[in-house]
């Protein structure tokens, strides 16, 4: 197994695809810059990291990106060395924090001098342009912005516009992240044995993982037997027993930052799954099938909700959230939902070439004692759907 720390990934290419596509759009929009906060949008943008998890909730780390013009990086203290080597951020700076942990009651006045400093970058280097795209920001930081006549634009959009079209580099950082995902699947399967503990079995793809070069897993969502139903239950202390289905979703965060969104169901024990059980995967299986022969480029998102696969009546009350979504450095745009959600929670789009998308299904009766959950990572060509995940389904039950 190839140990993905040293990547085959031209990465000084892939910082500059992705930088251009974050200016492409804020170009489109006529921005002066961003200002980003969510760590996979500053690693979007700049390839740097520090932190992943922690700096998702705590206000440590940002970047400014002028639209034309020199990137500054503001890391956290003495931290400034981890970004030497990345050739897109041409400054690093000491960031100022002004949430409470870090600022307590100087909060208030910390925001001040944080807004003053990136006020000094938008005056230098955006031309006068004072339309600016924010991704995430406390409250006290707009006001601070406004007060200086920022005007604060949509950036979340910005970065989920740019990130939904995949360069050939971002496949092969992506099917590294695949491949170490799939490898910690094989390991789990081998593990798999009535008495092994749901958390024990989930522990080996996060070690393999962190062995391969990944990074983090996004959640817990592996159970077994009457756990599986309802859905989203997160892994725990209970013992899987001979004859149980084990449910999973990897939502892994693998090699060079890129995510790994796989589901699939086994059977604990050998032998073959009762009646009910092939019932179930059997449905979940023609789903996903069906999902993913109809995906073409050009079909609107309202289009494929409304053609996509006909769950029967009693699956419809344990569907789920979405048919559909995008993927890259995480679950990312665009989120498809069922027909029958579409009023209270669709918005349409296109499917387009280059996107990489995964496609889900979870099969179980209201009620019932286990559900089925599988999910494939594909990508859209002009031919439409090809496989990205490649971990084979249960065909033999079918």
């Amino acid at each position: 197994m190839t140990a993905f720390h040293a990547t085959a990934v031209d990465h000084k290419a892939l910082r500059a695809y992705r930088l251009g596509r974050v200016r492409e759009q804020l170009r489109r929009r006529d921005y002066g810059g961003i200002l980003l906060y969510d760590p996979l949008n500053i690693r979007y943008a700049t390839d740097t990291s520090n932190m992943q998890v922690w700096t998702l909730h705590n206000a440590v780390r940002y970047a400014f990106i002028p639209t034309e013009g020199p990137i500054t990086l503001f890391d956290f203290h003495g931290c400034g060395h981890l970004s030497a080597a990345i050739e897109v951020v041409d400054e690093v700076r000491p960031a100022t924090g002004w949430f409470y942990f870090g600022a307590g009651d100087e909060a208030p006045n910390r925001v001040q001098s944080w807004a003053d400093e990136l006020l000094d970058l938008i005056n230098q280097h955006c031309g006068g342009n004072h339309r600016i795209a924010v991704d995430k920001l406390d409250p006290m930081g707009v006001w601070a912005l406004e007060k200086r006549q920022v005007d604060i634009q949509d950036g979340q959009q910005v970065m989920e516009i740019a990130r939904e079209i995949k360069s050939e580099l971002e496949l092969a950082a992506m099917r590294e992240s695949l491949a170490a995902c799939q490898e910690g699947m094989r390991r789990m399967r081998d593990a798999l044995e009535p008495g092994i503990t749901e958390n024990k079995l989930w522990s080996i793809l996060h070690q393999t993982n962190i062995e391969l070069g990944g990074e983090w897993i996004e959640t817990r969502l592996l159970t077994s037997g009457p756990r599986t139903n309802p859905w989203f239950q997160e892994c725990g202390h209970r013992v899987i027993e001979k004859g149980d289905l084990v449910s999973f979703d990897t939502d892994l965060v693998g090699p060079n930052g890129y995510c790994s969104d796989i589901s699939r169901t086994w059977l604990c024990g050998g032998g073959r799954p009762n009646e009910e059980q092939r019932r179930l995967y059997a449905v979940a299986r023609e789903q996903i099938r069906f999902n993913i022969d109809l995906m073409r480029p050009g079909m609107s998102f309202k289009e494929f909700s409304e053609k996509s696969f006909k769950l029967p009546e009693e699956f419809l009350a344990n569907r789920y959230s979405v048919v559909f979504h995008g993927v890259g450095l995480c679950d990312e745009y665009p989120g498809v939902v069922y027909a029958q959600d579409w009023d209270h929670a669709g918005y349409d789009g296109m499917i387009q070439e280059g996107m990489t998308l995964c496609v889900e299904s979870l099969v179980g009766t209201e009620g019932g004692r286990e559900c089925i959950k599988l999910e494939e990572q594909v990508l859209v060509t002009a031919a439409g759907a090809k496989q990205l995940s490649t971990y084979p389904f249960e065909e033999d039950w079918l």
